[in-house]
């Protein structure tokens, strides 16, 4: 009879032999390592001292017998600190317990040049001697703020004013959902393996949005009587590095500003009676320390004027005591563009009033974008005149709350959002200043060095600078 061959007794032969193998490296690697001693050891210990926390108790015999840590690698960057001062960061990387894990060290540069170029300095300087003077001998300002034109006053027939607009929704809890959301796309990107960013989307190319650096705050919470001029912002023009337009403008050496006129996001606060003073401020201080507003560097302001009506008296409150009519309060806005051609951009000027929009648009549309906060409006409809909408990531607003207002408005010419994968041109972070605020410049800086070295930096088209 012919020999019959059975495969699958010869598989599971094959199967025994290799098991008997690794039986046998097994064996021959314990030994090597001294393995069975080791564990023979830490059983006889444990049975004799018979600890509360068994796990734990193992845990430190082990610990103690693990190879020391050693460094695997160093990289040195320079970031700056939480008042703004440069400084160099140092990340040791090293191997512990057959992990890498990283420690983050920081120290002042002693190789960097003194920032004389310091806008932020500057500001102050040119504030406080400002502030000395205290216009004595004039006659006090009350509430003709915005240099107006004198000449004889008209007659104007007040109409109704519209009923206010519902309040913001307030959802108890609502920075918990927040941080939820966040939490959550955190552990997607982080279970996959990369940033957040690229796990938002991912295309073949990112660019960095441009960052809104906040300046001065006159808005209704800071000292003297200004209310209109929640925040002065300036903005770098477009295809700069975020590093060299923290560099460039000076607002690198911070320290030396008094923590008692800087804000907790990090932004300088100003006592200022009328509107031009703290554009003043910022015009004189880039004249002398050479940075060309109007050409670089240009500025928007955030007036935030919903907060500021009065309703009983149909008006806005642009300063303590004084009130101004949405068609006086035009009159303002075309007169303050037309002193300070560097002001490109003003966020929420009205409240939702499609007739004041629509007027402020023809008078200043052309050289000036007007901007609109939908954080809570985003099914509102698009008011007249609006070239862009400011999103911001707080309370209970979550990632896909900015993802779907994102694409609710691409069609617009541009959009200002904090998300770097969303593929948008502008963020607005806070002031220079606080470890928080500071973080996130950090943060931008790094995934844009990233994004350079793995190739994927691509250029922002925006058609406001």
């Amino acid at each position: 009879e012919e020999n019959k061959t059975f495969p699958g007794h010869s598989s599971s032969h094959c199967k025994h032999m290799d098991i008997h193998k690794m039986r046998i490296a097994a064996a021959e690697f314990y030994r090597r390592n001294g393995v069975p001693a080791i564990i023979e050891r830490a059983l006889n210990e444990l049975f004799l001292r018979q600890p509360a926390d068994v796990h734990g108790y193992l845990a430190n015999f082990f610990l103690e017998l693990s190879t020391p840590p050693r460094i695997s690698d160093l990289r040195g960057r320079e970031v700056f600190s939480e008042n703004g001062q440069l400084i160099v960061e140092v990340e040791v990387f090293s191997i512990v317990c057959n992990k890498e894990k990283v420690k983050i060290i920081q120290k002042s540069s002693t190789t960097s040049t003194q920032m004389k170029n310091n806008l932020y300095v500057g500001l102050q300087d040119t504030y406080l001697t400002l502030d000395m003077f205290s216009f004595r001998g004039k006659k006090p300002l009350t509430f003709h703020l915005f240099f107006y034109i004198s000449g004889k006053k008209s007659v104007v027939v007040e109409k109704q004013f519209p009923p206010p607009e519902p309040p913001e929704p307030l959802l108890l809890e609502g920075m918990a959902v927040g941080s939820v959301s966040l939490a959550v796309a955190k552990s997607g990107a982080k279970i996959k393996g990369m940033p957040l960013y690229k796990y938002i989307s991912d295309p073949t190319h990112f660019h960095v949005p441009v960052p809104w650096i906040t300046l001065l705050s006159c808005g209704k919470k800071s000292p003297g009587k200004l209310c209109l001029l929640e925040e002065i912002i300036l903005i770098s023009k477009v295809g700069h590095p975020v590093k060299q337009v923290l560099i460039s403008v000076g607002l690198c050496e911070c320290s030396k500003i008094t923590l008692s006129s800087v804000s907790h996001n990090g932004v300088l606060t100003a006592s200022c009676e009328r509107p031009d003073q703290p554009l003043d401020l910022i015009t004189n201080a880039c004249t002398n320390l050479k940075v060309p507003l109007g050409v670089d560097v240009f500025l928007a302001l955030n007036c935030a004027a919903p907060k500021l009506v009065d309703y009983s008296k149909g008006k806005y409150e642009v300063a303590t005591g004084g009130l101004k009519s949405p068609d006086e309060l035009i009159e303002v806005y075309n007169n303050l563009i037309s002193k300070y051609p560097a002001v490109v951009a003003v966020i929420d000027p009205f409240r939702r009033e499609v007739k004041q929009w629509k007027k402020l648009s023809d008078r200043i549309g052309i050289s000036c974008s007007l901007l609109s906060d939908i954080t809570h409006k985003a099914q509102a409809p698009a008011l007249p005149g609006v070239h862009g909408y400011v999103f911001r990531h707080a309370n209970e607003t979550t990632v896909s709350d900015i993802i779907h207002a994102t694409f609710c408005y691409q069609g617009t010419r541009w959009e200002v959002l904090c998300a770097v994968g969303l593929g948008l041109d502008y963020v607005k972070l806070g002031g220079l200043g606080g470890a928080e605020t500071m973080a996130k410049y950090n943060r931008l800086i790094s995934i844009e060095e990233e994004l350079a070295q793995q190739g994927l930096l691509g250029r922002c088209f925006s058609v406001l600078l």
